[in-house]
Formats: structure tokens, C-alpha cells, sequence
């Protein structure tokens, strides 16, 4: 969601992203609500003794396999609070996305190389020059867009032999105003804060614009 596959294409997919965005948004909030009106004390007493450890664990397997790592926030704040639950979703976040990207690029190269051309023709020679000209700049701009895929862009990146360094230093920042969004949805839910609540669609809102001005700016240097 914090990613794009087709760059060439942001302008015409950014509302309906928006709307899967705003929809997934929607969605765990009211699964965070049902959960507070039935007493939330089993799910956050399971969550909350996990060690750091098996919740980053957990938390990166979700993320590596595509599942929405935006769950994985929401399930830190609600879990853990706040500063606890933001240290354990980034760290999951950036374990799943490594873990990604070095299969990509150690063992799954060929494989990535071989089909991604097919199924997305074009638009592939696309990313991957705006991701060879910017990799810093361009993997942080699709990172803060609610758009395309979280684990396509780690194959990607892995396949067309980034830097890892560049590539998961963006990816850190650019998860950042996402996570906060989902762990202060969480926080705020559990708690029954409205100004966390508020605080996190204001974060949604500063990464969407953020990103939207980061793509355009890439775009207009390649």
C-alpha cells in the first residue's frame, strides 16, 4: 500500500488507492472497536506477552509474505501502546522487507527476471529506471504512497540489484508515517483517545501528500 508497481500510472491509480487505503483503515478500526466493546483482554494479553522478539518475528512473516504490514502497526498499538509498539512494528516491517529482498537477490533473481516481464510488460523497464536513476529518493516516494504493493516492490528491488543500504534506509522512512498512522489507530482505540485517533488521519494525510510531491519530483529528474 505504501508502494507503487506502476509509476507511469500513479496520477489515475492514487483514488482508488486512496479509497483501499481509507477502506483498510476503516476496516480495523471497527475490528479494533468490536474487540474494545467485547473486553479486549485476551487478544491484548496474548499480544502483549509475546517477547519483542517472537512479535517481531511474527510481525516480519506477515509482511514477507504480502500480508498488509499496516496490520501489523495496528496490532503494535494495540497491543503494546505506543512507543513499545512502534519500535516492534518498524523492526518487523524491516526484518519482512529485507527478508524479501535478499531472497530476490541471492536466490530468486532468475525467477523474478523471468516472469515479472510478462506480467507487467513495459510498465517494468519504467520502475526500474526510476528506481536505478533515484534509488533513495524513488523507493521513499512509493513507500509513502497507499499504493501498489509492499512485497512486489522488495522482489523488485532485490531482482534489479539495488544497493541495499539506499533501498532499506528509504524503505525505513517511508514506512514510518504509515506505521504511525495504523499504531496510533491502534493506541487510540484501545484507549479511547479521540485526539490519537485524530492524530492518525493527519499522518495519513501528510504521507499521502509527502509522496504524491516525492513521485513527481523523481519522475521529473529521470
Amino acid at each position: 500500500m505504501a508502494d507503487s508497481s506502476q509509476p507511469g500510472r500513479l496520477s489515475g491509480r492514487l483514488p482508488a488507492s486512496l479509497l483501499r487505503s481509507l477502506a483498510l483503515l476503516a476496516g480495523l478500526a471497527a475490528f479494533g472497536l468490536a474487540l474494545r466493546a467485547l473486553g479486549h483482554g485476551q487478544f491484548t494479553h496474548g499480544a502483549a506477552h509475546l517477547s519483542p522478539g517472537a512479535f517481531v518475528l511474527l510481525g516480519a512473516c506477515v509482511c514477507a509474505i504480502g500480508l498488509p504490514r499496516q496490520m501489523v502497526a495496528f496490532a503494535a498499538g494495540f497491543s503494546h501502546g505506543i512507543w513499545l509498539g512502534l519500535a516492534l512494528a518498524m523492526a518487523a516491517q524491516i526484518t519482512g522487507c529485507a527478508a524479501d529482498f535478499a531472497w530476490a537477490r541471492l536466490t530468486g533473481r532468475a525467477f523474478v527476471q523471468a516472469n515479472l516481464p510478462r506480467w507487467f510488460g513495459g510498465r517494468l523497464s519504467r520502475l526500474e529506471a526510476l528506481l536505478a536513476g533515484n534509488p533513495f529518493t524513488a523507493t521513499l516516494a512509493l513507500r509513502l504512497l497507499p499504493t501498489g504493493s509492499n512485497l512486489l516492490l522488495n522482489l523488485l528491488a532485490g531482482a534489479f540489484g539495488l544497493a541495499p543500504l539506499p533501498f532499506l534506509a528509504a524503505s525505513l522512512l517511508g514506512y514510518l508515517p504509515q506505521t504511525l498512522v495504523f499504531l496510533l489507530l491502534g493506541a487510540g482505540i484501545r484507549l479511547g483517545h479521540t485526539t490519537t485517533l485524530v492524530l492518525s488521519l493527519v499522518a495519513f494525510g501528510l504521507s499521502v501528500t509527502l509522496g504524491v510531491m516525492l513521485v513527481g519530483r523523481t519522475r521529473a529528474a529521470t
